[in-house]
């Protein structure tokens, strides 16, 4: 008897927008060529970039930052809100983050950097920001449209190597670096594909391990952004509440608030694991388990592929992505819409 995933006309049915379909190319999108616009600047000084977005927007930063972290010589903070913080002056680079170019905590962050003279960049995809962009000459980059920003996350990360590159922040190398994963990323996705039956397909078997239960994500430094993304899949594409955390941080805190109350807990532990990770933290994940044991649900380790920090971040991330749609396929749910969120933004504007 054939899996409920493996069904052509449930899929169908549960997809009808045919995210499994997008899914299956998104691994192109390291190939975006990510023009900068507007790309010349006075060559001040840069002493501290500050990226503002929200969701999926800001999720791309996230990565990058822990790709990046070795190699990157100023600060590099992630605003998730209406203000900027105190520090940002001239020589700050803020950048403008939201897909749909329309987000109210982005743009009021934007004015915010404008007022205090700091030099200014964009991505977005249209909207309220892409008119400010080519208004007032602000360097952009210009991302695809028609994606779900939780599925434009490799169209971000692309975009903002490329921003990071024409400030010389980072290596015009850097840009190389990504779209040297695509065949891989490509073959990779090929394994998660809705034709791959459930015995080949490990996202098929992550969301049958998941449905029913509330998902637990766990990263350790590196991972951390993809522990978030995780959470952030099952929220939006499964309909599906779930939590996240990074080692060592969770056995300071999170780590005793397993060991009361009954053991039959309905979650499901997942632990996003680096072999690139400090090798304490990796010990952490076993021994943590180790100790919980009978207090909570066993941990299922996700081992990250991939050779470098970036490769297993974005292979992590797309993998997601599958596993929450075959998750909202069990659920019985459209895995694409956010209704909830578009009518609390329209409440929002009114």
């Amino acid at each position: 008897m054939s899996d409920i995933l493996d069904n052509k006309n449930i899929q169908r049915q549960r997809d009808p927008s045919d995210a499994l379909g997008l899914l299956s190319t998104q691994f192109e999108q390291v190939m975006f060529d990510a023009k900068v616009w507007n790309d010349d600047h006075d060559d001040r000084e840069i002493t501290g970039v500050v990226l503002a977005g929200m969701g999926g927007s800001a999720l791309a930063a996230l990565i990058a930052k822990s790709a990046l972290n070795a190699e990157l010589s100023i600060p590099f903070d992630i605003v998730r809100g209406y203000d900027l913080p105190a520090h940002v002056t001239r020589n700050t680079l803020v950048i403008a983050s939201s897909y749909s170019g329309n987000t109210e905590e982005t743009l009021s962050a934007l004015e915010q950097a404008e007022k205090k003279g700091a030099q200014l960049a964009i991505l977005t995809s249209g909207g309220q920001l892409v008119d400010i962009a080519t208004n007032y000459n602000i360097a952009h980059v210009a991302l695809p449209g028609g994606v779900q920003p939780r599925m434009a996350t490799l169209y971000n990360l692309k975009a903002l190597y490329a921003i990071l590159a024409a400030f010389g922040i980072i290596a015009p190398s850097k840009l190389i670096e990504l779209e040297e994963l695509s065949g891989w990323l490509g073959r990779e996705s090929a394994k998660w594909g809705a034709d791959s039956p459930i015995e080949d397909n490990y996202a098929k078997q992550l969301a049958h391990e998941a449905v029913g239960k509330t998902p637990v994500f766990y990263g350790g430094p590196l991972t951390a952004p993809l522990a978030y993304k995780w959470k952030i899949s099952w929220n939006e594409t499964a309909k599906n509440l779930a939590f996240w955390n990074e080692y060592p941080e969770f056995n300071h805190n999170e780590f005793m608030g397993w060991t009361s109350h009954p053991v039959e807990k309905p979650f499901v532990i997942f632990d996003l694991v680096s072999q690139l990770e400090h090798p304490q933290v990796l010990r952490r994940f076993a021994i943590s388990d180790k100790l919980l044991s009978g207090q909570r649900p066993h941990a299922q380790t996700i081992e990250l592929k991939g050779d470098t920090k970036i490769a297993q971040l974005l292979w992590g991330a797309i993998l997601s992505d599958f596993a929450s749609v075959y998750t909202a396929i069990l659920n019985n749910v459209d895995p694409t819409p956010v209704v909830l969120i578009e009518k609390l933004k329209k409440e929002l504007s009114s």
